[in-house]
């Protein structure tokens, strides 16, 4: 199994169709945002024929209705691998790849009503003032998790009304790691101008390829604001110029500031995390021109990499 992760904009996947293509492997999706349905084009989900180039699974599968979390994800992941021959997992969510290879808390389904509930009050009083509400009856979970983290926050408010435990009492009971594979991963690790040039370079050809007109039929559809969805990169800024309250321009430069800074998370997240080791697992740093296409040689060293054993 390939694992191929990194920051945004940083050419995972560009580089995952390539071995896709050169090993006879398929592309396995391992990011959040991507497995929705809606928003193709502003969630930078791989052309529809780059699909026919090489089998993709796990993209634009779900409705943003519905949202997707790190469970959900590994059980799908993990039926596609026991039928797939070399998956090459493909992503920057760390969660869902630590959930993966480490394993993750079998949390009951809290139920609608506890996820409604959540979804009420992060609404009415704010992450912060949640995030407090959360600290007095669950302090375990609380004193993980920031204020300002809303998602986490509601997810945890309604495992712990739904359930009668706090989400780190379940996830103390968690699954084992994934057994049986021999894994390399590819961690992709741009500088950080070429990061922040792609970014903006890849913000303005989703603009080119209608990202406003994709968001504004996305609002049409009157969703939940606290869905994972309605926070992709440029959902607010596009949605605050379609309402009239920022210039284009300035929709642009906040999507790519907004997606520059999570980068930042992004690579301290993949800095602190072992996601892969031992003698099954290994790890290469691979820094990509992200503006340019793959080199012959570094294609080459890559390959060498993950074939190789050892």
């Amino acid at each position: 199994m390939i694992i191929i992760a990194g920051p945004t904009a940083s050419g995972k996947s560009a580089l995952a169709l390539a071995l896709a293509r050169q090993l006879g492997g398929a592309v396995v999706n391992a990011d959040a945002m991507q497995c929705y349905r809606e928003l193709r084009v502003l969630t930078a989900r791989p052309s529809a024929e780059d699909e026919v180039a090489a089998p993709h699974f796990l993209y634009g599968v779900r409705p943003a209705a519905e949202p997707a979390n790190a469970a959900w994800w590994r059980a799908a992941a993990l039926e596609v691998l026991g039928r797939t021959k070399m998956p090459i997992l493909c992503g920057g969510t760390g969660m869902y790849l630590a959930a993966l290879l480490r394993g993750i808390a079998d949390v009951p389904d809290p139920g609608e009503a506890a996820r409604a509930e959540a979804r009420g009050l992060l609404a009415e009083i704010g992450a912060p003032a949640l995030h407090d509400r959360l600290v007095e009856v669950d302090p375990e979970t609380g004193a993980k998790l920031q204020p300002g983290d809303s998602q986490r926050i509601a997810r945890a408010w309604e495992v712990w009304r739904g359930t009668g435990y706090g989400l780190a009492y379940w996830q103390a009971r968690g699954s084992a790691g994934l057994t049986g594979w021999r894994c390399k991963m590819i961690l992709l690790d741009p500088p950080r101008d070429e990061l922040r040039a792609a970014i903006e370079a890849r913000f303005a050809a989703m603009l080119r390829a209608g990202a406003v007109e994709e968001v504004r039929e996305f609002l049409a559809l009157e969703l939940d604001s606290a869905l994972p969805l309605m926070r992709a990169h440029g959902v607010p800024e596009l949605a605050a110029y379609l309402r009239g309250e920022i210039a284009l321009d300035e929709a642009k430069r906040r999507a790519v500031l907004a997606t520059h800074q999570y980068t930042k998370r992004q690579r301290t997240w993949f800095a602190h995390q072992k996601l892969v080791g031992g003698a099954d697992m290994q790890t290469i740093h691979a820094r990509i021109d992200v503006s340019a296409q793959l080199s012959e040689s570094l294609m080459s060293d890559l390959v060498n990499f993950v074939t190789i054993a050892g």
